[in-house]
């Protein structure tokens, strides 16, 4: 009897070398994903597995419409765009955090709305919202923390890996919002017809990423 194919997205980048190696170190191994080629979908029948690259950001829009029974992506990009995904694990791995940054002497004046430089619009409102600030929000796609210094805005909300770069330009972690890490997401009517064969899956990175730690 021929193994249910698991169709996983992976996210391109070092997180998803990093995914990968875990997901083959737990059995679920594909030769020709190490191939020098330009294919895009890497399957091996013998463990069940069909691997493919996306855009980090994207990973969340495969898994929730179908394209991908699983995958693996950060817990801002849950926390922005609220898909319909099952989250079934932490993996541990992408540690980081969301948090409010600003220029050294920064002060907030309460007499007016913040403004809000940010790329995840969604999180930073859901938490000045809970503080009761009131705030007006720039979307940005780059570079934020220019932001600030050129007056743009009076915070923003970025991720935050070690600061390094906050502090090269002047800025400093003011408030801590979440913490980040990669997460493993499923396709809810995947995780239902494909309930041994994703459950299987998971388990077996659980036990990993657990002996790992």
């Amino acid at each position: 009897m021929a193994k249910t194919m698991i169709n996983v997205a992976l996210p391109k980048g070092r997180l998803g070398e990093k995914v990968l190696a875990i997901f083959e170190s737990a059995g679920y191994t594909c030769p020709s994903i190490h191939e020098q080629n330009r294919r895009l979908i890497f399957e091996n029948e013998e463990t069940g597995i069909r691997y493919f690259w996306v855009k980090p950001s994207d990973v969340a829009i495969y898994v929730e419409r179908g394209a991908a029974d699983v995958g693996v992506c950060g817990k801002d990009i849950l926390l922005e765009y609220s898909p319909e995904v099952y989250e079934l694990l932490d993996m541990g791995m992408g540690k980081c955090r969301m948090a409010v940054a600003a220029k050294k002497d920064f002060r907030d004046n309460t007499a007016r709305s913040l403004i809000v430089a940010t790329k995840f619009p969604n999180i930073a409102r859901d938490y000045y919202l809970k503080k009761g600030r009131e705030i007006d929000i720039i979307k940005l796609n780059g570079s934020i923390e220019i932001a600030p210094i050129l007056g743009l805005s009076d915070v923003i909300v970025d991720i935050v890996e070690t600061g390094k770069t906050l502090l090269e330009n002047d800025l400093c972690p003011y408030e801590d919002i979440v913490n980040i890490s990669a997460r493993f997401i499923a396709n809810k009517a995947s995780y239902k017809f494909k309930y041994e064969a994703v459950t299987e899956l998971v388990n077996k990175i659980a036990s990993y990423v657990e002996n790992k730690e």
